[in-house]
């Protein structure tokens, strides 16, 4: 049985963007004063107007070989010459239940900037027919059907295409530039670079995501395929079928067809609760090719949003830059892109740090060892020596405490990225079901920036054991905290009582803490994001032996 969802409908757009779009979408096919009048309310008549009298605009099915209709709309600049062509944006669908009107709003940039624009919902979304595959094969080979079709309509410059694409769009449109040289440009907002890796991280699942992700799709329009790989993902098999299916769907796996040429922009989060921030960042550093990474403060979808509904969004311009650089239209400000990595650290949404590369931009860790505490619910975390010798105990009950890796999915992040990030009340926790690590508080403010790692030995009285650890950043005066990062790791099938030492990335982190301010460890055996492997009621023992004792590696510097 799948778990309990915890998330109210995390991708569903309110109400006011959905009459927003139905009222672009009106103008769009009808350009008449009322229909355009109706875009006043938002501020956007006059832009549709000048849309109108640029651009045309038709939404049509597109037949693939198999008798499969694909909803799209094209839209191409009026008055072009005999025999001009104009560089083309191809952009599948997000996985939302309008699908491809997502991008109603980005119509008029592209349109200003002399593109071409089809956007479609890929088969069994929205209004296609067919069944959900996933970004699999049969998807790629639709957008190259797609391509095709583009290929013979007129305007269109075959040599220019590019593809943008919002999280399952971003995945499309890499897998589609994977297989047809014809994609001359990708930028992909809330991509995955791995896909079972975004969602079985240190074999635990991120079953809340999965689930969210599944109930979007609709298990009725599934592939016979896809609905067998639930099952298994449900029920903990992971094995060569269900790798294999995630594989030819990772674009991580299909870096030598993108070579030296491709340029590729991709974006995401560092709370992202999808698809897991490492295996877009290894995706990214494998590139070979022009490549730019965008991480800001978030959850999934949360920033690029504002933008394809026709506002400004720090992705979509970022697009809009890329595709002008690299296909030759005008839809940008003008400006060069960026090219390597781009960040907000936590929780300025003004903040902008840049660095070439990805090593470039992480900051040498600090190891701050794990100690005992004697009498004392809490230990201390710190610099210096290694600290042997102690054992503590942790409860598995199977229920969540404060820590948990968000609240709700997506939306957890949206309110953190409008400065409003969930307070964790860290002092309250029964510590029979957590093990917390305490630093001295900062002398002067500080930075975590780069990439994390603990190492503990476990020790379960089952076979099977999950854990969690988050990194805190906790007001000593309150005991409250935010969470700056956070991983699960699961040990299957152990002999009973036997300890193993284990090392594990946390998700890379930007954050910045005030002084004054303590780093807080907390490792506790349940969270409701993920599908722990704990037989409750039980105990796992978390110690330090000598020669493998225990530490988190933190990426920490001086604010500069």
């Amino acid at each position: 049985m799948p778990v309990d969802d915890y998330s109210a409908a995390p991708f569903t757009l309110d109400q006011e963007s959905l009459a927003k779009l139905d009222a672009m979408r009106d103008a769009m096919l009808d350009p008449s004063p009322r229909r355009i009048g109706r875009l006043d309310q938002w501020g956007l008549a006059d832009t549709y107007e000048v849309y109108a009298e640029i651009a045309e605009y038709r939404e049509l099915p597109i037949t693939m070989t198999d008798g499969t209709q694909i909803d799209a709309a094209l839209s191409v600049p009026r008055n072009l010459a005999p025999g001009q062509s104009c560089p083309t944006i191809v952009m599948p669908a997000p996985l939302i239940d309008v699908g491809r009107r997502a991008y109603l709003g980005m119509f008029p940039r592209w349109a200003l900037g002399g593109y071409a624009v089809l956007a479609y919902s890929q088969r069994g979304l929205a209004d296609s027919g067919g069944d959900i595959q996933v970004a699999g094969p049969r998807d790629v080979a639709d957008g190259v059907e797609i391509l095709n079709w583009l290929a013979g309509t007129q305007g269109v410059d075959a040599d220019r295409i590019g593809c943008f694409g919002a999280s399952y769009g971003a995945g499309t449109s890499l897998l589609l530039a994977a297989q047809d040289k014809r994609v001359k440009a990708v930028a992909g907002a809330s991509a995955w670079g791995d896909l079972l890796d975004s969602l079985y991280e240190n074999d635990t699942r991120h079953i809340q995501a999965f689930e969210a992700l599944v109930k979007l799709f609709n298990e009725e329009r599934c592939s016979k395929e896809f609905r067998k790989i639930i099952d298994k993902i449900r029920g903990n098999v992971i094995d060569d079928e269900v790798r294999e299916f995630a594989r030819v769907r990772s674009p991580r796996h299909h870096l030598k067809e993108y070579g030296a040429e491709l340029p590729i922009l991709m974006t995401t989060y560092w709370h992202e609760t999808i698809f897991s921030v490492p295996a877009v960042v290894d995706f990214f550093n494998h590139l070979q090719g022009p490549k730019s990474l965008l991480v800001q403060i978030g959850d999934h979808g949360n920033g690029e949003l504002p933008g394809m509904l026709g506002l400004i969004s720090k992705p979509t311009e970022m697009t809009y830059r890329w595709m002008d650089h690299h296909l030759g239209g005008t839809a940008g400000d003008g400006a060069k892109p960026q090219f390597g990595v781009r960040s907000e650290y936590m929780h300025n949404l003004l903040s902008d740090v840049s660095n070439p590369q990805w090593e470039s931009y992480l900051l040498p860790r600090k190891r701050f060892h794990l100690a005992a505490a004697p009498g004392r619910p809490d230990a201390p975390m710190s610099q210096g020596q290694p600290q042997p010798g102690w054992t503590r105990s942790l409860k598995t009950t199977g229920q969540d405490t404060e820590a948990i890796v968000a609240p709700q999915l997506v939306k957890t992040g949206l309110a953190e990225r409008a400065g409003m990030p969930h307070l964790y009340r860290t002092a309250g926790i029964d510590r029979d079901q957590v093990l917390i690590w305490t630093s001295t508080p900062l002398d002067q403010p500080m930075r975590v920036q780069g990439e994390l790692e603990l190492r503990v030995t476990v020790k379960p009285k089952a076979k099977n054991a999950t854990i969690v650890a988050y990194l805190m950043d906790c007001d000593p005066a309150t005991g409250n905290a935010a969470i700056i990062t956070h991983a699960p790791y699961t040990l299957t099938d152990q002999q009973d009582d036997k300890a193993i030492t284990v090392t594990f990335p946390l998700q890379p982190a930007h954050y910045v803490l005030r002084q004054g301010r303590q780093l807080q460890l907390i490792i506790g055996s349940h969270d409701r994001f993920f599908a722990d492997a704990n037989t409750t009621p039980s105990t796992i023992e978390i110690s330090s032996p000598q020669g493998n004792e225990s530490y988190v590696d933190i990426p920490l510097g001086a604010l500069a």
